[in-house]
């Protein structure tokens, strides 16, 4: 059987007469009645088709030629059936193709709420279930891949695929929280209005504080050269040590991406990918109905 445009496929079936010892010049096999007589006879002769369609029969004669002047005669007579597929197509290719519209309605579904991850997974083990029965229906004697079998296994993968972006999108969502939540708990963290260039201002001032602050002490407390105190030069040395410091956890604090940020990409990833599955989709449809039609 050819099942490649299956269920809308059309199969034939060939019964061969013919004589093995009588040859041409001494049996001449005949048809018992014309071609259309044959037809009207066979659909009377039909109680039930089940799934089939009766096109036809066609009998051809033939004489064939072993080698040497002696010849075979043979009669052919070659039934054609089509297959209904309405069933099929209710039952098969309807409801991936609405599982399909169903996974592109998905895109509108808030990732705040988390139900789209779920209603996602939902529709991938749906294509599948309709993938084991399409598994029970065909026949494992079909040389080429039938075009349904491609059509469901394009929509799985395109589902699947979905899924994965779906799973980016709460990553990068989850992502944007853990930011927002430290910079909340950050007791030291630069204020969200702020420009960068003000945060790093601050380590400046706090640098130019302690430097007051080394200055009045040697004014109070210490006469003559400072640099021969080591005590003065201990604390001045104290003192640059946390303003290195200090700097480098606001440059630290700074440098993390401001809330909101990766929330921003994975709304821009994810309409990029709704065109891109958009227009993939709809290619591939029609493509595949190309294939079924013709």
């Amino acid at each position: 059987m050819d099942l490649y445009r299956f269920p809308l496929d059309t199969q034939s079936c060939s019964i061969t007469f013919k004589s093995m010892i009588h040859r041409a010049s001494e049996i001449k096999l005949r048809a018992f009645a014309s071609t259309t007589a044959v037809n009207h006879i066979a659909r009377e002769s039909m109680t039930t088709l089940d799934e089939w369609d009766f096109l036809g029969i066609a009998m051809t004669e033939e004489e064939l030629n072993y080698g040497g002047d002696e010849k075979w005669h043979q009669l052919i007579y070659k039934i054609t059936l089509r297959r209904r597929p309405l069933l099929y197509i209710i039952n098969l290719v309807v409801p991936i193709a609405f599982f399909l519209v169903l996974d592109l309605a998905s895109f509108f579904i808030s990732e705040a709420k988390g139900e789209k991850l779920g209603f996602k997974v939902t529709i991938l083990l749906s294509i599948s279930v309709l993938l084991l029965i399409l598994n029970d229906i065909l026949p494992s004697s079909a040389n080429n891949l039938p075009v349904i079998a491609i059509y469901c296994i394009v929509i799985f993968a395109l589902t699947g695929l979905s899924l994965l972006e779906t799973m980016l999108m709460s990553f990068l969502i989850d992502m944007d929280s853990r930011v927002d939540q430290d910079v909340q708990t950050s007791a030291k963290t630069c204020e969200e209005t702020q420009e960068e260039t003000e945060c790093r201002r601050e380590p400046e001032r706090d640098a130019e504080s302690s430097l007051e602050k080394v200055d009045t002490f040697n004014k109070k407390d210490l006469d003559g050269d400072w640099l021969n105190n080591p005590y003065l030069l201990q604390l001045i040395l104290k003192e640059v040590q946390n303003v290195r410091q200090e700097w480098f956890s606001v440059n630290v604090r700074c440098g993390k991406k401001k809330p909101g940020y990766w929330e921003k990409v994975a709304r821009r990833i994810d309409q990029a990918y709704f065109c891109l599955y958009l227009i993939t989709t709809i290619t591939f449809l029609i493509f595949i109905s190309f294939m079924w039609l013709h």
